[in-house]
């Protein structure tokens, strides 16, 4: 107990110590390799490199987690440990997406700081670095957020999909908002986990308007789990409608997927070849960027080739894995770990990353950009009130 004007002084020195040794402070656990923008990168742009971009967007997603646990633990802006999880990039914060049944902070947008920049003699943004990234978070497991964050979770487990929840509409109205700022070319968007399944949800969204945002997912939840306890039997059909009943805003989806179909569809009998399309009808690949640990059951099912179990299937199930990419795909080759670690986001800015692109098609993700090959509808789609 301090009890004199010395010791109150000396409580307050640990305090400060104990800030600055914080394990998510950016020096501490943030990348060790990664160098602020100098005058380097405008004659060969770090940008360009695959590792320095995967870096620099996990950190981004970092800071959204960050952004709320300040929020939570009352911090401010002098002890604040999300900043310098951009600031060392040169970007600023300009957006906090807030979810509006508890007020948490579940995403950011975050644009190139051209101030902070020329005071480095950065004069211009290298080549590749994109003018706006909107960062989404996932599950966090503390107290205020941890309630909502779950209900997300069980709606995807249920639906495969996200458009029911109030973080979609607010991220892709952000999304969208950037894209029409800065042009889609010069925007992406990243997410981690439960932010990997809304960041893929909205820039699929944008791609059906003709806005195809750059993606990266770390660690997207697999589609795959609420199909494989669909099929195991009556009972558990059973139980799974009345699990389903119990969900927020069953209503809106219990009839149909977020594609329009049966809930029970699992063959892709509406896919048709990609070479049969031509450039004149506006088509084109939106080809998101994976990032998966084949020790994380969450979702390592992306890592399924897209191959069909019969000739006759092959016929019938034509689409992108037919020559054409439907997303790329990094798994990470670490061997087995536990699960934390493996579906852990700070892997992905690590020293000792291992990456394998995979060169097969993603099954999973074949059936998650499906409604970006069909033929349109007979009637024009209307947008509905969320």
């Amino acid at each position: 107990m301090a009890n004199s004007g010395g010791e109150v002084q000396e409580g307050q020195t640990v305090v400060v110590q104990e800030e600055e040794a914080h394990p998510y402070a950016f020096h501490v656990s943030g990348p060790r390799n990664v160098a602020s923008p100098n005058w380097r990168d405008l004659i060969n742009s770090s940008w360009k490199n695959e590792n320095h971009k995967r870096t620099v967007l996990s950190c981004f997603i970092q800071a959204v987690y960050l952004l709320e646990t300040d929020r939570q633990e009352n911090r401010t802006e002098e002890n604040a440990l999300a900043p310098n999880w951009w600031r060392s990039f040169k970007y600023k914060l300009t957006q906090t997406l807030i979810d509006e049944r508890d007020g948490s902070i579940f995403g950011a947008v975050l644009e190139w700081d051209r101030a902070a920049a020329l005071a480095d003699m950065v004069l211009i943004r290298p080549s590749g670095a994109p003018k706006a990234v909107l960062a989404l978070r996932g599950t966090l497991l503390k107290g205020p957020t941890i309630l909502r964050d779950i209900e997300d979770d069980l709606r995807f487990l249920a639906w495969e999909s996200l458009k029911g929840s109030v973080r979609f509409k607010v991220a892709l109205e952000a999304l969208r908002s950037v894209a029409e700022m800065y042009g889609s070319r010069n925007v992406c968007v990243a997410g981690h986990s439960l932010g990997a399944g809304f960041a893929l949800q909205v820039g699929k969204a944008l791609a059906k308007e003709g806005m195809y945002v750059e993606a990266h997912l770390f660690n997207p939840p697999s589609v795959s789990m609420p199909m494989s306890l669909r099929n195991i039997g009556e009972r558990a059909g059973f139980a799974w409608n009345r699990f389903k009943s119990i969900l927020p805003s069953s209503s809106e989806t219990e009839a149909t997927s977020e594609e329009g179909e049966t809930a029970n569809t699992v063959g892709l009998r509406s896919w048709i070849p990609l070479s049969g399309y031509k450039t004149s009808m506006g088509l084109k690949n939106w080809v998101p960027n994976l990032y998966v640990n084949n020790s994380d059951y969450i979702c390592c099912s992306y890592t399924d080739p897209d191959v069909t179990e019969n000739k006759q299937a092959d016929k019938e199930n034509a689409g992108p894995g037919n020559g054409q990419v439907a997303a790329k795909l990094f798994v990470m080759s670490k061997g087995k770990q536990k699960f934390l670690e493996a579906h852990g986001l700070e892997q992905w800015w690590s020293d000792d990353v291992q990456l394998q692109q995979a060169l097969h098609n993603s099954k999973l993700m074949s059936r998650q950009l499906k409604s970006l090959y069909t033929f349109p509808a007979s009637q024009p789609t209307q947008r509905t009130p969320q």
